[in-house]
């Protein structure tokens, strides 16, 4: 895998799909705007996200899960718009991110459901999902997915171990309590700092074990 260079600013990808977990994924956009270092998100969320984020946040209503209008989703997750995140259809298989000859520095799965993770195991590149996650194997980019389903069965286990296999990181959605915190926002945080260190964006605020 290869690691972000601390010099030059980075173009992420954020691919948010229908696993349980939606919060760490807001965490994850809200870490991602803030950064100085990242100066562009191709932001994609699956229709299977938004059914999640309805019934988790309840940012959008469940009735119009299927029907949301996509254009007020990053506000809708982030609290205010932001020029630095481009959200992207799930379906158009003809964006930037589907090329390779797109800069993109790494591309991150959060949550990544055991579809997806099945998809991209198998390159079926269905969708745009699927489609850049194959990029960014291809071009030997970082690719972190984090995985969000209990128990794993054996198909799971081998979906794993292929997508490893192919240079991507397998990052289940587990919790830390070793920086004790108070709240579900305190244990998204800390995950989304552990990911961001992980591709060489370390969070100024991260807490570092022994450390504190």
């Amino acid at each position: 895998m290869q690691y972000l260079d601390p010099d030059t600013p980075r173009t992420l990808i954020l691919a948010i799909t229908g696993a349980s977990g939606i919060v760490f994924a807001r965490h994850m956009l809200q870490a991602l705007h803030a950064d100085p270092r990242v100066a562009h998100v191709y932001l994609v969320v699956s229709p299977s996200a938004l059914r999640v984020l309805a019934e988790e946040d309840g940012l959008i209503d469940k009735k119009q899960a299927k029907t949301f209008g996509r254009n007020s989703l990053t506000e809708k997750l982030l609290g205010h718009a932001s020029e630095k995140i481009q959200l992207l259809a799930h379906e158009d298989i003809g964006a930037p991110i589907a090329s390779g000859s797109c800069p993109v520095s790494a591309m991150i799965v959060l949550p990544c459901s055991m579809g997806t993770l099945a998809g991209i195991a198998h390159g079926l590149a269905a969708n745009l999902i699927e489609r850049a996650a194959d990029v960014t194997l291809k071009e030997r980019r970082p690719l972190v997915l984090c995985v969000r389903e209990t128990p794993f069965n054996l198909i799971h286990i081998r979906n794993m171990a292929t997508v490893t296999e192919a240079g991507a990181s397998v990052f289940p959605v587990i919790p830390t309590f070793y920086n004790h915190p108070q709240t579900i926002d305190d244990i998204a945080r800390n995950f989304v700092h552990r990911v961001l260190q992980h591709i060489g964006l370390p969070q100024p605020n991260a807490f570092h074990w022994g450390t504190k």
